[in-house]
């Protein structure tokens, strides 16, 4: 495979989300592999760019600024999959505001895009059994993790073996599910010593969270991995939290320290090829 499309509505360079960052990284193993990436942001896509590369692999990211003509072209013409980081195919985004987590389907939006996929890749089976449940769809694959760059993970085993304070973590966001209130009141209940963390610098956010004990997170809407609560783990903190957490529902989560440093390295093997085998 020689070229690939990649659109998405923001890149890493632009915005330092968990979407951005593992979106860098899988372009930068595939130019590592020689194959040409054609990044795209979505607000600029128009149909003639489209017509231009319909013969190519186009991987869609998010796509919450593509014009709906595009998205419709895509679903007749293209050979796409959807590297799906939330929930796009529901009003709102936020499947936790319905129970079991099943939107009505006056309330699911996209649908036919989905359908017409070649494949949706997921983030956990967390995910993927949200994303099978609202839609019905057979074209789902749980890639089960995220990819961190090999720098990130080379600073993460310098620093998981800082000594702990005996605080507890809690991420220190204004983003209403993020849920900071009740992790608060959660460690006031409990008595526990707490620090919130926050840094606009990812490696100073790292360091600041090696230092504490354990990290305390209820996320009041489904998490599709967590880039946090890997990277907790990573870091050899305990870990507090819910139902939320995708990754805690993947079977190499029992994993911890150096051993989960190890395995995040290979998530970047095996990630990215099963992406290339699956465009």
């Amino acid at each position: 495979m020689g070229k690939i499309v990649y659109i998405s509505d923001y890149f890493s360079n632009e915005i330092t989300g968990g979407g951005e960052l593992n979106d860098n990284e899988l372009i930068n193993i595939f130019l590592s592999k020689d194959i040409e990436i054609l990044k795209l942001k979505s607000i600029n896509v128009k149909l003639p760019i489209l017509k231009q590369v319909n013969n190519i692999p186009i991987i869609v990211s998010n796509f919450i600024n593509l014009d709906s003509e595009c998205i419709a072209y895509l679903q007749e013409n293209c050979r796409y999959v959807i590297y799906e980081h939330d929930h796009k195919y529901i009003m709102g985004r936020n499947p936790a505001v319905y129970n079991n987590l099943i939107a009505p389907k006056e309330h699911i939006i996209n649908f036919q895009f989905y359908k017409n996929a070649k494949h949706i890749f997921c983030q956990s089976s967390l995910h993927k059994n949200i994303i099978y449940n609202n839609l019905n769809l057979y074209n789902i694959i749980n890639l089960s993790g995220n990819l961190w760059s090999i720098d990130t993970l080379k600073l993460i085993e310098n620093i998981c073996i800082n000594n702990k304070n005996n605080k507890y973590a809690i991420l220190d966001s204004e983003i209403l599910h993020k849920n900071k209130h009740d992790s608060i009141m959660f460690c006031k209940y409990k008595n526990y010593d707490y620090s919130l963390v926050k840094d606009n610098d990812h490696n100073s956010f790292l360091q600041k969270l090696s230092l504490n004990k354990g990290l305390v997170f209820f996320p009041k809407t489904p998490e599709t991995l967590s880039r946090l609560c890997v990277e907790a783990r990573m870091l050899n903190l305990q870990l507090i939290t819910n139902n939320n957490v995708g990754a805690t529902h993947e079977e190499w989560f029992n994993l911890k320290g150096k051993e989960l440093i190890d395995y995040c390295l290979q998530m970047r093997y095996n990630i990215s090829n099963k992406v290339l085998e699956n465009l």
